[in-house]
């Protein structure tokens, strides 16, 4: 049995974690995530101190704290998802801890393939904030630090407004895919995600630098026809390519916009994920294929209870 400090433990990845270490039969120490309110080496600095004595005996940390992209604070986004991970990681070099940093596969933008390697393409505030979190907790490795960084692509629960309005719009006469439908599409599930922390965490083999979420099986047309539980229409490859181009064209007059172009792209074209090193190290998804079906089904019918 490990004994893991999760940093976020009360928020959306943070209490899956909690729950997947609880189940894996770890002893998990929660840790509220310092409120950081500039982008400075004093700052990384005082934020170190106050999460040091948490971390004493622990065995690892978890950072699953971090401001996601649709707050709109680019400045508190900074802080949070690129100072705090310095900071975590200097305490937990100190405690002698296995760090495991939650980043994001939206690093590596529109790549044609996701994977683990060190190469980021940032394209709105968000993952530039998310690139420089990486950064950092990697330039702590070379110092010493067992750190992997860990890319989660988009996370889906019935909690999270970003999948309630997938499934509205796979449910809905406006759900298309580009083409055929048949490229792969970087989603994961929050359980699955979670549980890949916890492993990551708590596995007896030391894991690489960066570690990027396996493919859960899925194409453009067959994740939208899971979630909305109908077809999606078809949009000539072509039209689709104008459209996103447009999109993007649109974000430089209105900055701010990058990140929903980049939804419409990945709704209509997906993204493939190379083999990741879960896999040849033997962890294996908890929610199967079938499960998103589940997750649509729960969105739908419980899609006036929510806020």
């Amino acid at each position: 049995m490990s004994r893991v400090a999760v940093v976020g433990a009360s928020g959306f990845v943070g209490s899956s974690v909690v729950e997947a270490l609880t189940r894996r039969g770890h002893e998990v120490v929660p840790v509220r995530a310092p409120r950081l309110t500039a982008v400075s080496d004093a700052e990384e600095q005082r934020a170190a101190d106050e999460l040091a004595p948490s971390f004493a005996g622990v065995d690892a940390v978890v950072n699953a704290a971090g401001i996601a992209e649709a707050t709109g604070d680019d400045a508190a986004m900074a802080a949070a998802n690129g100072v705090l991970p310095a900071a975590v990681a200097r305490a937990s070099r100190h405690n002698g801890a296995r760090l495991v940093h939650v980043s994001s596969a939206a690093v590596q933008g529109n790549a044609d393939l996701l994977d683990s390697s060190g190469a980021t393409h940032p394209f709105s505030p968000y993952s530039h904030s998310k690139a420089d979190g990486e950064r950092r907790v990697l330039t702590a490795r070379g110092e010493g630090l067992e750190a992997v960084v860990y890319r989660p692509p988009g996370v889906h629960h019935p909690s999270r407004r970003v999948t309630r309005r997938l499934v509205s719009l796979a449910a809905s006469p406006a759900a298309s895919v580009a083409g055929a439908g048949n490229r792969p599409t970087a989603q994961a599930l929050l359980e699955n995600v979670a549980d890949a922390i916890a492993f990551l965490a708590t596995c007896e083999t030391v894991p690489p630098a960066i570690v990027h979420h396996p493919s859960e099986g899925l194409t453009t047309s067959s994740l939208l026809e899971a979630l909305g539980g109908r077809r999606p229409r078809r949009l000539p490859t072509p039209l689709a390519r104008v459209l996103v181009s447009a999109a993007k064209r649109v974000d430089r007059v209105r900055p701010g916009l990058a990140g929903q172009a980049r939804r419409i792209e990945m709704l209509w074209f997906g993204q493939a994920q190379a083999p990741s090193w879960l896999t040849a190290a033997g962890w294996k998804p908890v929610a199967p294929l079938d499960h998103w079906m589940t997750l649509g089904r729960a969105v739908r019918e419980g899609e006036h209870t929510h806020d």
